[in-house]
């Protein structure tokens, strides 16, 4: 049975899988807002470089779930000299370097996971963002109440005056876009790291609705929206809009609008953030063919 993946099975698994494949680099993005290490893990020496990003949200932890599994299993593959469906992953690691980040907000998800212990530094201020509640169990921003996917500068202003008419006036537990673009620590470094090292595609994970994104106010990058139709019917997933207070602040509108390179978001799964554990296999096995297929498709 699927456990609850928090941080510190976050940490256990990228070791492991480090530890059992020397062709898998293990590296830190940065540290959060309240010092946890930000692991990614890297494959290939390839110019195009391809980039995965879970857990934006703490709620949504999940994702980072998926994304290990399909580490994982790519690692096997690789390692018994197997093709993954019909991808020769020699020539990828040749032509290609993959980066992943399986968790962008491990402080979020522990907040969402394992809530705020009453010894903690930040137990008072997250109370309070929290509106006194004790329950975080939906929490998706990060240890400073911001929510690191409307933190991109993109769509930035825009989202400050949707945040006006959602009554959301400060830092709490959901959709607070920050004082300004990139100011927290988690998206800064990610954004840094996206300009020093371009992606040819990204691909951001999130929960729920079984929806792929691939525009961003209404444009999107050359072959997007092919990659999108074929990433569908993989899935079995829709391609959809983004609408109301989603369309703005995203790392997929930033990549668009700034890097303007081809980036999607997926809503995996089906329910109530956040989706329980046993949803982990089945999520996987929807993503699977696509998450293989995603890495030569630009």
């Amino acid at each position: 049975m699927e456990k609850e993946f928090d941080y510190a099975a976050l940490m256990c698994e990228v070791r492991r899988l480090a530890n059992r494949f020397s062709f898998l680099n293990f590296s830190y993005l940065t540290e959060s807002e309240a010092g946890r290490a930000i692991p990614m893990l890297s494959l290939g020496v390839g110019k195009k470089q391809i980039y995965y990003i879970g857990a934006h949200h703490g709620a949504e932890r999940i994702t980072s779930a998926v994304l290990i599994k399909f580490i994982s299993e790519f690692c096997n593959f690789l390692a018994r000299g197997a093709t993954a469906f019909g991808t020769d992953l020699e020539y990828v690691l040749q032509t290609r370097t993959i980066r992943i980040v399986p968790m962008l907000n491990p402080d979020g998800v522990e907040i969402s996971a394992n809530g705020v212990q009453s010894d903690s530094l930040w137990y008072t201020r997250l109370v309070a963002m929290n509106g006194g509640s004790l329950d975080f169990t939906h929490w998706q921003a990060n240890a400073r109440g911001v929510d690191l996917n409307h933190n991109y500068d993109a769509g930035f202003e825009e989202y400050k005056e949707v945040e006006k008419t959602l009554g959301i006036t400060g830092p709490g537990a959901t959709r607070y876009s920050g004082e300004r673009a990139e100011s927290e620590a988690e998206s800064s470094a990610l954004c840094n790291f996206l300009r020093f090292n371009p992606p040819a595609a990204l691909m951001t994970l999130h929960t729920q609705g079984r929806e792929i994104y691939y525009s961003s106010c209404g444009s999107y990058t050359k072959g997007a929206k092919a990659a999108a139709e074929y990433l569908s019917r993989l899935t079995g997933y829709k391609c959809a809009v983004p609408i109301g207070a989603a369309a703005y602040g995203g790392l997929t509108d930033y990549c668009i609008q700034k890097l303007k390179i081809p980036a999607f978001t997926i809503e995996c799964g089906k329910g109530k953030n956040p989706l329980p554990p046993h949803d982990t296999l089945p999520i996987y096995l929807e993503m699977r063919k696509a998450l293989f297929a995603f890495l030569t498709l630009f």
